[in-house]
């Protein structure tokens, strides 16, 4: 149990995807004006996270790896697939934001037409393909390990997006110089965010 903490508390402040690592920056920016937006991409995002982490992970592990396929048979113990690994995490994250954007098409128009093309793009977005790799590249002990970590990797996100969103809409009443405002400032604010996290560091549970 301590050791599920650990990895959820981390994910979230620690190794959070957006100012530890800047990933998922391009729709961080553009869909961060607003915090109904944010609010909707972020919790979209932690979804599709908690949803193709595990799945990826059980794939990884039982069809994958060198020697995933002992449990059909012992003969097959020295194949190694894990060259298909991007290909495959692709193929399935790839599914489950079509299967997120019909659902979001359908139950809330308002907020689809809201983020526009970036919804279908989370198909390729940074932190959802990040997820995955780095749930490969520390070999998590069990499929709750790697739920645990995508599930706070995604509240990580949406932090941050809301954060930024919440931020950028009280700066419209600021007197911010004309070369800054927009994106500049936004950058400037993130980079303010990242080493105020960065103070998290610290943390030992």
């Amino acid at each position: 149990m301590e050791n599920l903490l650990n990895i959820f508390v981390s994910s979230i402040f620690i190794d959070n995807m957006i100012f530890a690592y800047f990933l998922g920056m391009c729709s961080y920016l553009a869909i961060s004006k607003t915090v109904k937006t944010s609010v909707g991409l972020g919790l979209v995002v932690m979804f599709v996270l908690v949803i193709t982490v595990p799945i990826n992970y059980l794939i990884d592990n039982y069809l994958l790896k060198k020697g995933a396929l002992t449990w059909i048979s012992q003969d097959l113990a020295d194949i190694n697939l894990s060259f298909l690994s991007f290909i495959m995490f692709i193929a399935v994250i790839a599914s489950i934001t079509q299967l997120v954007e019909m659902i979001v098409e359908k139950y809330t128009p308002t907020l689809y037409n809201a983020l526009g093309i970036f919804l279908p793009l989370i198909a390729v977005h940074c932190a959802i393909m990040g997820g995955s790799l780095f749930m490969q590249e520390r070999e998590y002990a069990n499929i709750t390990e790697a739920t645990v970590f995508a599930f706070g990797s995604g509240i990580g996100w949406l932090i941050a997006i809301v954060g930024i969103a919440a931020i950028r809409e009280k700066v419209r009443y600021s007197n911010i110089p004309a070369p800054l405002r927009g994106l500049g400032i936004a950058f400037i604010m993130t980079g303010l965010m990242a080493i105020g996290f960065m103070s998290f560091m610290g943390i030992k549970l």
